[in-house]
């Protein structure tokens, strides 16, 4: 009975310092888990804040985007209203030049694209084409320029001339047609400009 009696006491001692071993591990383990949980804290708290300002600079950038879009999109509509406003502009416009009287100051104005061509062909020596309406005022007005003939072919425009050099190697256009729309970009330019649109 008395070897029971120590064999009991052999494995109570064994049991209690068992289980301060394994308290004392699980002590141990809870220190280091509090410790690594105080450590991962500040990671967290950094990894936390740096998402958020992750986030917040998307939206920003989404945000600049969006108004980018809108602002383009705005442009865009502007830069539509005003073509189609100077579109209606030019086609009253040449309405009216086709109605215009082919008297008084329309001569004036043929002697000018007349001389004009000339000068940018560097000869009188030319052949002129025209519509049917401005026939009779080119034929008046070419005994000023001698050399220069009307040919009896007619041209579809507005008004004005094509003056070809006899030899035919050089033609301009000097029609009223043409110069509308040489000038029309910069006639819509000027407009967008003084609209303070497509700045």
């Amino acid at each position: 009975m008395a070897s029971n009696t120590a064999l009991e006491k052999t494995i109570d001692k064994i049991l209690t310092q068992t289980e301060k071993d394994i308290l004392s591990n699980i002590q141990s383990a809870l220190t280091e888990s509090q410790q690594t949980l105080d450590n991962a804290v500040p990671r967290l708290q950094q990894e936390y804040d740096k998402i958020l300002s992750d986030g917040r600079k998307e939206a920003e950038k989404i945000e600049k985007q969006i108004i980018g879009s809108s602002d383009l999109e705005a442009r865009n509509k502007q830069l539509m209203s005003l073509e189609e406003a100077v579109d209606k502009v030019f086609t009253q416009a040449l309405e009216q030049i086709a109605n215009t009287d082919r008297s008084g100051n329309y001569a004036n104005l043929i002697n000018s694209l007349l001389d004009e061509s000339t000068k940018i062909l560097g000869t009188t020596n030319v052949s002129v084409l025209t519509n049917s309406k401005d026939k009779d005022v080119v034929q008046s007005e070419l005994s000023k320029f001698p050399g220069a003939e009307l040919s009896s072919e007619t041209i579809s425009c507005l008004g004005g001339v094509i003056i070809k050099s006899k030899d035919g190697a050089m033609t301009f256009d000097n029609t009223i047609d043409a110069r509308i729309e040489r000038l029309k970009p910069l006639i819509r330019k000027d407009i967008a400009t003084k609209f303070g649109v497509g700045k």
